[in-house]
């Protein structure tokens, strides 16, 4: 994936559904009606879910902390959560 690609699934990334689908999941997985292979996929998709919305949390953390730096400095911050 390309650096282009990355930017446009981070812009088309919406945290709220994402959150929502991990909820589900969870709940699905708490049930206890799943079987191995299903909880295992269900877990793995889980993973995936938790760390894509870290990663956006932690960009909005740190254009937070850009906007509301001492030096008043809103240019707009391009993030690349990659290059940490």
């Amino acid at each position: 994936m390309g650096k282009d690609e990355k930017q446009d699934s981070r812009n088309d990334f919406n945290f709220e559904e994402k959150l929502r689908e991990l909820e589900q999941l969870v709940t699905r997985m708490e049930d206890g009606n799943l079987g191995l292979e299903e909880s295992l996929e269900a877990f793995e998709n889980g993973v995936k879910l938790v760390r894509d919305c870290q990663q956006a949390l932690e960009a909005a953390e740190q254009k937070v902390k850009v906007l509301t730096s001492a030096e008043g400095d809103t240019e707009d911050l391009k993030l690349d959560p990659a290059a940490d």
